[in-house]
């Protein structure tokens, strides 16, 4: 007896509908086709294990599992559930199999049948409602985050028998209901930590605000203890919230990566990523044998940070170049090209010196000469170029680590830096991909940061005088726009170019002595 049952395989951020069709028929062997991995194919063992502890039995004749289009290539365990469904209405065990047409099934069998948590559960239940089908079965781990999707019955399971009970009686299973407004909405600004427990560091916090306003790179230098790492770590709580497709797009990306929190149906906040200095480039901007996201894409919509920049490998750190002008990166292979979303904003810390304290007020350094600028040179000048802040950090004084009052807090913040992303919504409303200053091409740099004959002194004496490479004109004008806005300004004015100039520091000629 042949029969079909439903799931779906995930490439990059999508899915796309599998068939799995199941043949019982006369001889002696179990076979799966259709361009399947190890994985799937150890899932007869795992299957027929599942089946036989749950006083159900395995056919003992040929049978034939086809994973069809049978040229695209098949991953992972989670294609178990529908196979062992497949073979237990080919061979005649299962209730009502012609419903089996009407349902998505997936997830992956322990030997006991209890089933396990999948990765990509959103993908697929977008994919499946596309498809038009009336329901999607999954582990009971991803019901919630599957259940995002309206017009689509959702229904989590924990074991077989659930699925097998589900097709004998619809009743004994209730889809999942998720309220996507209270999952959206319910702890957007709910954060651990704030920007009012950072004690004295006003300079840096602006430099922050502004990054933040404008979706603009930034690097910090300083010396050991100056608070780069703390100050990095409280960015997202000043950032603006996720919006609704926002989210979903990161939820996707996690979902994929197997990274959702247990239970979790939406990712609300912008994500935070800090990888390891030993990270490889693959793990960075995603890939391998089957093509996952890396961490750049992890960030998707939110926060890379990279503590230690010099101490990364210069092949990983190039590799971030594409995608940091892109915001996506596309992974190829001889039989396909997989995009995955990396925009993100890219913030990096590091030490001026090996030792740690070249230019420190207080301490000396004891870089030998010209050990600064090799130091230095491990951060290429083609990746510093995407950086439009350059923030020198300075230690805090005893006087202001000691004082009882608390800093701005971050919703204080947040709240200028939403009025300036607005403003910027507006401006770039006709653009498309464009949501922010940073994102701003030189064509349009030019209609939208026209500065007046004063700025334009300014600038031209600051380039002269500080010997600040060319590279630094577009980007001091796009830091510049974001100032304004921040202010209220509709134009931009010599003191916007000033402070914009001050973020400047690695393209100063001799800075590095």
């Amino acid at each position: 007896m042949l029969v079909k049952t439903f799931g779906s395989a995930v490439y990059g951020v999508e899915a796309i509908s599998i068939t799995i069709e199941v043949n019982v028929s006369a001889g002696q062997s179990y076979s799966i086709v259709g361009l399947p991995d190890n994985a799937i194919r150890e899932s007869l063992q795992r299957t027929e294990s599942a089946i036989k502890t749950n006083n159900f039995y395995m056919p003992r004749t040929k049978l034939v599992v086809n994973l069809a289009p049978a040229d695209i290539r098949k991953t992972g365990s989670a294609f178990d559930l529908p196979i062992a469904i497949g073979i237990l209405g080919a061979s005649e065990q299962l209730e009502e199999p012609q419903r089996l047409k009407d349902f998505v099934i997936m997830g992956e069998l322990s030997l006991d049948g209890t089933v396990q948590p999948i990765k990509g559960a959103l993908p697929i239940a977008i994919q499946a409602r596309k498809e038009g089908f009336r329901g999607l079965i999954v582990p009971l781990a991803n019901a919630r985050e599957a259940g995002m999707v309206n017009n689509l019955d959702v229904y989590g399971v924990e074991h077989l028998n659930d699925v097998v009970s589900f097709f004998a009686d619809e009743s004994s299973l209730e889809p999942v209901v998720v309220n996507t407004r209270e999952e959206f909405f319910g702890n957007q600004y709910d954060f651990d930590i704030d920007f009012s427990e950072v004690k004295g560091q006003e300079n840096i916090k602006r430099a922050m605000e502004i990054a933040a306003a404008g979706g603009h790179n930034a690097i910090l230098i300083g010396p050991p203890g100056a608070g780069k790492t703390m100050l990095a770590k409280r960015l997202p709580t000043i950032l603006p919230p996720l919006s609704l497709q926002e989210a979903l797009e990161t939820t996707k990306i996690h979902s994929v990566a197997g990274k959702m929190p247990e239970n979790s149906a939406l990712i609300n906040k912008r994500p935070f990523r800090s990888p390891h200095h030993t990270i490889s480039d693959v793990a960075l901007v995603g890939g391998g044998g089957t093509p996952q996201p890396g961490e750049i894409s992890l960030a998707h919509n939110g926060v890379l940070f990279l503590d230690e920049l010099p101490e990364f490998k210069r092949t990983v750190l190039e590799v971030m170049r594409q995608p940091m002008e892109e915001r996506r990166v596309t992974i190829s292979r001889a039989k396909m090209a997989l995009d995955f979303p990396a925009n993100f904003m890219l913030i990096a810390s590091m030490n001026p010196c090996a030792c740690g304290y070249y230019n420190h007020p207080e301490k000396e350094c004891t870089c030998p000469p010209g050990a600064v600028q090799k130091y230095l040179n491990k951060v290429s000048g083609p990746l510093l170029d995407r950086i439009d802040l350059h923030v020198e950090v300075t230690p805090v004084a005893f006087s202001e680590l000691s004082a009882q009052q608390n800093g701005e807090a971050s919703a204080v913040i947040r709240e200028r830096v939403i009025k300036a992303r607005d403003i910027q919504a507006e401006r770039y409303k006709e653009q498309t991909g464009i949501y922010a200053n940073a994102q701003m091409s030189s064509k349009i740099l030019q209609e939208i940061c026209v500065i007046n004959s004063a700025g334009e002194s300014l600038l031209k004496k600051a380039m002269e005088r500080l010997n600040l490479s060319a590279r630094a004109y577009d980007r001091i004008l796009k830091v510049s726009r974001t100032i304004a806005d921040l202010s209220g300004s509709e134009d931009i004015k010599p003191e916007h170019l000033a402070e914009a100039i001050h973020y400047r520091s690695l393209d100063r000629e001799g800075w590095a002595g």
